[in-house]
C-alpha cells in the first residue's frame, strides 16, 4: 500500500508540474564598451518567473538572480583560457504591507522599490555600464571572448523551500550562455 500511495503522489505531482508553464530566463543582447580603461557591460535580459517562484515571492520569500560573466582568451591548439570570472547578484522581494517590490544589488547594497512586479523585473533586465574588466588584463595581440548567463540562485532560498526547489523543475530557471567577442 505505501508503494502505491508513493507512485500515485509522484504521478500526480509529475502531471501538475507538466501542466504549469515554466518560467524562462534569457539573455537578449550583451556588448562591452571601453571607458577609461575599463570594459563596461551593457546587457538586456528577460526574466519570466514560473508559478512556483512567483508564488513564493508573493508569500514574502526573496528570490536571488545571479549573473555569471566570464572572459576567455582564445588559443589556437588548446581550449580557451579563463581570464576573469565575475558574479553579480540581485535580490527581489515583495513586502505585503507596502505592496511594493524591492530589488537589492547584492554587491553594492543599493535598494530600489517598485510598485509592480513588471517594473521590478524590467529594471533588473537592463544592466548598463557595469564595470566588467580592467583593460590591462588583456594583451593587444590576443583574441578574447566573453560569455554571460543569468539564473535563479537556489542556494539563496531558505532551506525548506530549497529542498522543494531542487526536485521541482519549475524552480530551475536559467538562461543559456550568451557569447560575444571582446576586442582589446
Amino acid at each position: 500500500m505505501p508503494l502505491t500511495l508513493f507512485l500515485v503522489c509522484v504521478l500526480y505531482f509529475g502531471l501538475a508540474w507538466a501542466e504549469e508553464p515554466p518560467g524562462k530566463f534569457a539573455v537578449r543582447a550583451a556588448e562591452t564598451t571601453l571607458v577609461d580603461k575599463v570594459y563596461r557591460l551593457n546587457t538586456r535580459l528577460s526574466y519570466q518567473l514560473g508559478s512556483e517562484a512567483l508564488g513564493a515571492l508573493q508569500k514574502g520569500i526573496p528570490l536571488t538572480f545571479t549573473l555569471n560573466i566570464e572572459v576567455f582568451r582564445q588559443r589556437e591548439y588548446l581550449w580557451a583560457e579563463k581570464i576573469a570570472s565575475i558574479e553579480q547578484g540581485y535580490q527581489l522581494s515583495y513586502h505585503a504591507l507596502t505592496q511594493q517590490y524591492l530589488a537589492k544589488n547584492l554587491n553594492t547594497g543599493v535598494f530600489t522599490t517598485f510598485p509592480t512586479l513588471k517594473a521590478a523585473l524590467d529594471n533588473l533586465s537592463a544592466i548598463e555600464n557595469f564595470p566588467m574588466l580592467d583593460a590591462q588584463l588583456l594583451l593587444p595581440e590576443e583574441r578574447y571572448f566573453a560569455r554571460l548567463r543569468a539564473y535563479l540562485n537556489l542556494e539563496a532560498l531558505p532551506v525548506p523551500i530549497r529542498v522543494l526547489a531542487y526536485i521541482s523543475p519549475g524552480w530551475r530557471l536559467g538562461s543559456e550562455w550568451y557569447i560575444w567577442p571582446l576586442a582589446p
